[in-house]
């Protein structure tokens, strides 16, 4: 017989909403505040409505306000103790190293290729979990969009409820700006400028995302520009208007120019090409984000350089263009 998993009781509480989490849904609230406990349960006690705002029954969507007292029912959830990461690890030592802008408000880091955005499907920590060991201190530390495991570059955090939910906002209006960095295969066409195609995801069994072009997907668009010719290759920014899974790099390959060392929309050929340049990672980099800083409302640009594997790359296709155009 299996040992029952130790069981622990969550006593009533209640809890004053303050201006940082005005406007934030009461469901989107619980599962933030309740943490280990499963969603499931959490749209149980709301539906049962063992969960009360001001000593009333309330809906899932429904937005909490300044001054609301929030009602949370006793929990009786098996205790899985989240595994303690160590600050002494490399990789999440190196995240302390990776961080370019911090204030009190948000924090930006150039995330290595290779580091997830957060844990899970198998992994046990991501960017999100180092930082957090990294600022026990730290009573918010929320990701402000995501971006590929393989793919490098500019990650914003938000420090503050409030100025997640005004990057949220920016976002969802279009007035946040995120230029990559791509190898592509081949000579990139110059009049290529945008890529219009919808985008339909699929989850396999294995949890993998993979993503493809289909009349039923999302509209989807990214804005491209060519930076620098190559013999076999070219170097191309690609700037997101929408932000689907896996965009830029299904728009690529959509067009016949995949990005170089793609295990999934990539080419193994092109990739044979780049051998000699040591490549060994995807290369896709968030070299910046431009947007409005959310207290200050001052306009922000952030920059992120290229890691050495990236900049050797290109340092190598230069030297191989030049050799070519000598002989």
């Amino acid at each position: 017989m299996h040992a029952n998993a130790p069981q622990k009781k969550l006593n009533v509480t209640f809890v004053t909403i303050s201006e940082e989490n005005a406007t934030q849904r009461i469901d989107n609230f619980l599962i933030t505040h309740l943490k280990g406990v499963p969603k499931s349960m959490i749209y149980r006690i709301l539906r049962k409505g063992e969960v009360r705002v001001n000593k009333k029954r309330i809906k899932p969507e429904y937005k909490l306000n300044i001054g609301d007292e929030i009602r949370i029912p006793p929990i009786r959830v098996s205790e899985k103790p989240a595994p303690e990461i160590s600050t002494k690890l490399n990789k999440v030592a190196d995240l302390e190293k990776a961080i370019i802008y911090e204030d009190e408000v948000i924090l930006a880091i150039n995330k290595p290729s290779g580091i997830a955005v957060h844990g899970g499907s198998g992994l046990s920590f991501g960017v999100i979990e180092g930082l957090r060991a990294l600022r026990p201190e730290a009573k918010f530390l929320e990701l402000v969009h995501r971006i590929d495991r393989e793919t490098s570059g500019v990650l914003l955090i938000a420090k503050k409820r409030s100025a997640l939910k005004a990057l949220h906002e920016q976002l969802r209006l279009k007035q946040m700006t995120k230029n990559y960095l791509a190898l592509v295969k081949g000579s990139w066409p110059s009049e290529c400028k945008v890529v219009q195609a919808p985008l339909l995801k699929n989850v396999l069994k294995s949890g993998e995302r993979v993503v493809k072009v289909d009349k039923n997907g999302k509209p989807s668009e990214t804005r491209f520009k060519v930076e620098e010719r190559f013999e076999c290759a070219t170097l191309i920014k690609a700037s997101p208007v929408t932000g689907r899974t896996h965009q830029i790099r299904v728009h690529t390959q959509y067009t016949g120019h995949p990005i170089a060392f793609d295990d999934r929309y990539g080419c193994h050929q092109f990739d044979a090409l780049l051998n000699k340049t040591e490549l060994n990672r995807l290369f896709l980099h968030a070299a910046n984000v431009k947007f409005i800083h959310p207290k200050s409302l001052e306009p922000m640009q952030l920059q992120a350089p290229m890691d050495e594997t990236l900049q050797t790359c290109l340092a190598l296709l230069r030297k191989d263009k030049h050799q070519q155009s000598k002989s």
